[in-house]
Formats: C-alpha cells, structure tokens, sequence
C-alpha cells in the first residue's frame, strides 16, 4: 500500500518547553537556531522535499512569534495552516485532534517539533488496512535508556512496506517513540476535544494489535536540554550529522 499523493502534515510546537529555559522565555521552543535554521524549519523542508506541502502547526506560547517567522510557509515550498491553542494547550493528542478537521480524510503524518532528524518522510510506512498508526521508533538515547515499546514481526501477508507491530512485552528489546508518526483519522475516533495525550491512545491500539511500527537507525536527536541544543550545533557546524 502507497503512502497518499497528498498526504498533511501536522507539526506539534505548543509546547512550553520548560526544560529549554531561559532560552524559551522569550522564544518558542521551535524557534531556537540550530544548525544555521531555526529547528522547525529543519522540519518544513524535510517534509516539502519529500512532497508533502500541506502542513499544519499547533502553537501556544508566544504563538504569534512562530506565525510571524513561517508566514504561510511558502519560503519553504508548503502551505501552513495554524491551530491556535493560546487560550491553553492542548497536549500531544489533544493538539493532533483539534487539527483533525484540515488534515484530511486519509493518513497524516505527525512530527514533534522539538526534535532533530535526517529521516526522509519520502520513506514514511504505509497502513495496512488494519493498521491505526505507525510510529517510527529510534534506538534508545542516554536520556532515556528504557525506550517506550518493542517490535515483534508482523504475520506474513498484507502490506509489504511495514512488517513490525509495536507491543509492550515484559522482557525484551525496547526502542524510544521518535516523535514522528503517521495516523488515520479513526485512532482519534474515540476521543473528545480537550486536553490528553498520545500515551494511552498507542496503548490501546497496540493492545488491539493496530499499532505499526518501523526502526530508524539514522541521525536523531531529542532537543530536550539547553546542552543538547547546543551539542547538535556544533555537529552540524562541524558536519557531522546530515
């Protein structure tokens, strides 16, 4: 099964980014240079070279300052639209459902905004028919030793492009959530607008056997602390990563 021609995209940056301060106390998170580009727009071009132009972005604290520097998104070759969550954000889940509306009827993908990667969306994972979501997973950094879920072979049969299930064993090897997934419309079916996460939506769907998953082993990095922003720009200055 062939990723949509036309598939969105949502960009999570609503985020207050309390672990980045001081340096989001005067700008958002999504907004702090890295490399020579502001983190964010790391993620508008991925995403245009890989063809997907319509891209929506949630946005809370100091909202205004990352409308103000993306504009409508076409000095980076795609049309952004905003989910203005001012007035109280609203989660990862709770983000992703209010913009569910303008991410259309099929597969969408989702990028947390406070991350760094060289993962090509050209390669993203299709559905298989009973698949919910899929969710790129990524071998467990320092920060987080303990990874999020595992991957067991998918049976044979069904879409060829994704063979791996996320489960949550007991025992075994276990991989860190990159941030990066792709969903259809009906993970969300059960929800109500307000705020929650993502967690307990990929618990239950990985419980039902419909959570997808696929190994990433390129360049990723979590820009959680004002050290490893600054560690990822000085590899990139240097080229060492990309």
């Amino acid at each position: 099964m062939s990723r949509p021609a036309r598939m969105k995209a949502m960009i999570l940056a609503a985020g207050r980014g309390e672990r980045m301060r001081p340096l989001t106390d005067r700008l958002p998170k999504p907004l702090l240079p890295v490399g020579g580009r502001r983190l964010i727009e790391w993620h508008l071009v991925a995403l245009a070279r890989a063809g997907i132009r319509d891209v929506v972005i949630n946005h809370a604290w100091l909202g205004a300052e990352i409308v103000a520097a993306l504009g409508d998104g076409a000095a980076y070759g795609v049309a952004i639209r905003y989910s203005d969550e001012s007035e109280g954000a609203l989660e990862t889940g709770g983000g992703i459902f209010k913009a569910l509306p303008w991410l259309g009827p099929g597969p969408f993908v989702v990028v947390n905004g406070d991350v760094w990667s060289d993962f090509d969306y050209a390669r993203l994972p299709a559905l298989d028919e009973a698949a919910l979501a899929a969710l790129i997973l990524v071998p467990n950094p320092p920060q987080h030793p303990q990874g999020d879920f595992a991957l067991a072979p998918r049976p044979a049969g069904g879409a060829a492009a994704l063979q791996d299930v996320v489960t949550e064993p007991q025992a075994g090897p276990r991989y860190t959530f990159s941030g990066i997934g792709v969903y259809r419309p009906e993970f969300f079916a059960a929800c109500q607008p307000g705020r929650f996460p993502l967690l307990p939506l990929f618990r239950a769907a990985a419980a039902a056997g419909r959570l997808r998953g696929q190994l990433y082993r390129g360049q990723w990095h979590d820009i959680g602390t004002p050290q490893r922003l600054q560690e990822l720009d000085a590899r990139l200055a240097a080229g060492a990563v990309g």
